[in-house]
């Protein structure tokens, strides 16, 4: 298994990159329909951060049974 701390060192990255697209999609937005294939491509790439975030965050939760 994946040491923890490697782990939570990389969903620190993550949630950092995720937030600056963020950022960048917003003032990307607020300028207008100029360039909708880069806004496409920053939108995506955040679903996919937010998915890998999500799997990350499964691995360092444990499941536990009620």
């Amino acid at each position: 298994m994946v040491d923890d701390t490697h782990l939570i060192a990389r969903l620190g990255a993550l949630r950092t990159e995720h937030r600056d697209l963020d950022a960048a999609i917003t003032a990307l937005s607020s300028q207008g329909p100029q360039d909708q294939l880069q806004l496409a491509r920053l939108k995506k790439r955040k679903l996919l951060l937010r998915d890998e975030i999500a799997l990350i965050e499964d691995q360092l939760i444990p499941d536990i049974i009620a």
